[in-house]
C-alpha cells in the first residue's frame, strides 16, 4: 500500500522504522511544524522530520490541516492509508475518507479505555496493572473509531511513564504494520468500541504534577512516576523554591505528611502513611542530583516541611 505516515515525537519513531521496512511504501510524512526548544528556544524539526529526511522522504509540516491547499496536497498523493502515532493535531472531517482505507491510528491504551492525549500517564496514575496498544480507524469522535487489533502490556512496580511508553511504542509498531498487512490482505474487518469501560486521558498539566504530600504513599508514587519524564513530578521546598522529583521508593518508616528526614545517605518524605525516599530531584536552574547531595548542599535540617503553601508536618 502507499501509506502517508503522520507522527510527530519519539515515540512515533519505531512505527516509522517498522513500515519503512515493511513490504508498503511510505510516500510521505505528515508531522508537526519545527519547535522552539531548550534555554536557547531554537527552532528544531520534530524526531519524526528527522528521521524521514535521513530516508528521503517528501515532510509535510501545515500548521493546520484544515485549509484546502493542504487537503488538495495530501489528496494529490493518492495513498491507500494514513497510518496515524501520536501526530498531535486532529484528523478535519474533510481529510477522513481522503485514503482509502482511512487513517489508522495507533493508540497506546486498550480501547476504549483511557480515550485522549495522555493514556499511558493516565492508566499509571490510576493504577492499572494492565494496559496494550489498539489500532482503530479515525472518525469524528475523539478515539471513538472502530478497532482493528490489540494487544496488551503489563505495567511493572517500577514503571515510569517514559519506560511504559517505549516498550509500547516498539510492540505497538509491528501491531501497526500486521494491520496494514491484513486490511491490504482483505482478511481483517474492524470491530466497533464497547460502550463499556470508557474512560478518559486528558493531557497532564504542570499543577497535576504538583505531589500532594497528605496523600498515601503508593498514590505519591504513582503520580511521579506517571508525571516522568513530562510533564514532570514537583513540589516546593520550605522556602517556597520549586524542586523538581524523580521516581521515589517506599519505605516502611514514619514521618509526618510532608516532613524531611536527611540521613546520611538518604533523604524520606512523610505521607499519608509510610515514608518514601527520595532518587533523583532537580532544584530550580540546576540539573539532576541525588537527593542527598542536595540536603546536604541545601543545609535541610530534619524535620522541616515540604509544604506546597500548607503546613503537612508537625
Amino acid at each position: 500500500m502507499r501509506l502517508l505516515f503522520a507522527g510527530t515525537p519519539t515515540a512515533a519513531v519505531p512505527s516509522l522504522e517498522a513500515l519503512l521496512a515493511s513490504r508498503h511504501e511510505v510516500v510521505a510524512v505528515l508531522t508537526r511544524p519545527d519547535a522552539r526548544t531548550g534555554r536557547g528556544r531554537t527552532l528544531t524539526p520534530s524526531p519524526i522530520k528527522e528521521r524521514a529526511l535521513e530516508a528521503g522522504i517528501e515532510v509535510l509540516t501545515p500548521a493546520t490541516l484544515r485549509d484546502e491547499k493542504t487537503v488538495a496536497q495530501i489528496a494529490a498523493l493518492t495513498v491507500d492509508a494514513a497510518p496515524v502515532v501520536a501526530y498531535g493535531a486532529l484528523v478535519p472531517p474533510a481529510l477522513l475518507d481522503v485514503p482509502t482505507y482511512g487513517w489508522i491510528n495507533l493508540h497506546f491504551s486498550v480501547l476504549p479505555a483511557w480515550r485522549g492525549a495522555a493514556p499511558v500517564q493516565r492508566s499509571i496514575l490510576a493504577g492499572d496493572e494492565v494496559t496494550g496498544a489498539t489500532t482503530f480507524r479515525i472518525e469524528k469522535g475523539l478515539d471513538t473509531g472502530p478497532v482493528f487489533g490489540t494487544l496488551t502490556e503489563t505495567i511493572r512496580a517500577r514503571d515510569t511513564s517514559g519506560d511504559l511508553l517505549g516498550r509500547l511504542s516498539d510492540v505497538g509498531a509491528g501491531l501497526l504494520v500486521r494491520t496494514l498487512d491484513a486490511l491490504e490482505d482483505g482478511i481483517l474487518s474492524p470491530i466497533e468500541q464497547s460502550t463499556d469501560g470508557v474512560s478518559h486521558a486528558p493531557k497532564l498539566e504542570v499543577e497535576d504534577a504538583r505531589v500532594r504530600w497528605e496523600h498515601p504513599a503508593y498514590a505519591v508514587d504513582r503520580r511521579i512516576r506517571a508525571c516522568t519524564p513530562a510533564p514532570g513530578a514537583w513540589t516546593t521546598t520550605p522556602d517556597g523554591a520549586r524542586l523538581g522529583l524523580g521516581p521515589v521508593t517506599l519505605t516502611t518508616e514514619t514521618l509526618p505528611a510532608g516532613t524531611i528526614h536527611v540521613g546520611r545517605k538518604d533523604v524520606l518524605v512523610g505521607t499519608a502513611t509510610q515514608a518514601v525516599r527520595l532518587g533523583q530531584v532537580t532544584p530550580a536552574g540546576k540539573r539532576a542530583m541525588d537527593a542527598a547531595d542536595w540536603a546536604r548542599g541545601a543545609r535541610l535540617p530534619s524535620g522541616e516541611p515540604l509544604t506546597d503553601g500548607l503546613v503537612l508536618g508537625a
